[in-house]
């Protein structure tokens, strides 16, 4: 049981793209509900770090739904976007020890070359540092590239994956439950940064939950693998790995899990079609 010395901290942690729907709410309440039973906290950050993609709007909109559901949260509340020079310096971190690497390639590019993997196109991309006279005429060229995370560099340092370990209090997508053996190959090299986005989803999420002191993180099983990589983005940068809890995502009738590329009806459409709270909290379990 938490108490004074072993708190109970979890987060809700949306990205400002678009309107909440019902898996976010789900996912919301079910993380507010575990920290109110734990007698812990509860934390809202605000994952903006994708320029290109995110609005104040949506930002705005995350605090209305949220509210309306009957949520609080401490404050003030995290923004990514203004804790860019922390992720630069765990970025700066790696660098220095020639644990990641510029990569070129393009997307589709990569996509071709898994396509044609021994294994198929579900073997994950590994790839290694140019040359330094290569590197050097396409940097001079000002050609785009990520860092990418080397993998065999971090089996390296770490002296293999084998130790690494996590502890799943819910179900990954196959039921895998208890101690997890870590599997960071998975993912393959995977981006820690690029050009457009500046820092990339993985290290800011292990960045931001040991700066918040998180020590549960619960969210969808569509981002168990992500526990696999970030696992060892932890190990790398010396910082805690907290417990993980992923539950199952909500469905629509149709059988399809609710997303905002498949443009599900928004909270907001919810409230105007006259629902309340209340009975979307019993449609999703809560109350």
């Amino acid at each position: 049981m938490p108490d004074a010395a072993h708190p109970f901290v979890t987060r809700f942690a949306p990205s400002p793209t678009g309107r909440l729907h019902r898996g976010h709410a789900y996912s919301a309440l079910t993380a507010w509900t575990a920290a109110r039973q734990a007698h812990g906290r509860f934390l809202l950050r605000i994952e903006d770090i994708d320029a290109t993609r995110c609005r104040p709007p949506f930002e705005a909109a995350i605090h209305q739904d949220l509210a309306w559901l009957g949520l609080d949260w401490e404050t003030p509340v995290l923004r990514q976007s203004e804790h860019i020079a922390d992720y630069e310096a765990a970025i700066a971190s790696l660098q220095a020890r020639d644990l990641v690497y510029r990569c070129f390639r393009t997307r589709r590019e990569i996509a071709e070359e898994s396509a044609r993997a021994p294994h198929g196109p579900m073997e994950a991309w590994r790839g290694a540092a140019l040359p330094a006279d290569q590197e050097a005429r396409r940097l001079a060229a000002g050609e785009p590239f990520a860092w990418r995370l080397s993998l065999d560099a971090a089996a390296q340092a770490l002296g293999g994956f084998e130790a690494l370990t996590f502890l799943e209090e819910g179900a990954g997508p196959g039921g895998e439950t208890g101690t997890i053996a870590a599997r960071p190959e998975l993912g393959g090299d995977v981006v820690l940064a690029r050009k457009d986005v500046g820092v990339a989803y993985h290290l800011a999420v292990v960045v931001d939950d040991a700066r918040q002191g998180v020590t549960h993180v619960i969210r969808g099983c569509d981002l168990f693998e992500a526990a696999h990589v970030q696992r060892l983005l932890q190990a790398l940068l010396d910082l805690p790995c907290p417990v993980y809890r992923h539950h199952q995502l909500r469905v629509g009738p149709d059988g399809k899990r609710y997303a905002k590329r498949d443009r599900a009806e928004t909270l907001a459409e919810l409230r105007d079609r006259g629902m309340s709270a209340q009975t979307l909290r019993r449609e999703l379990g809560f109350d």
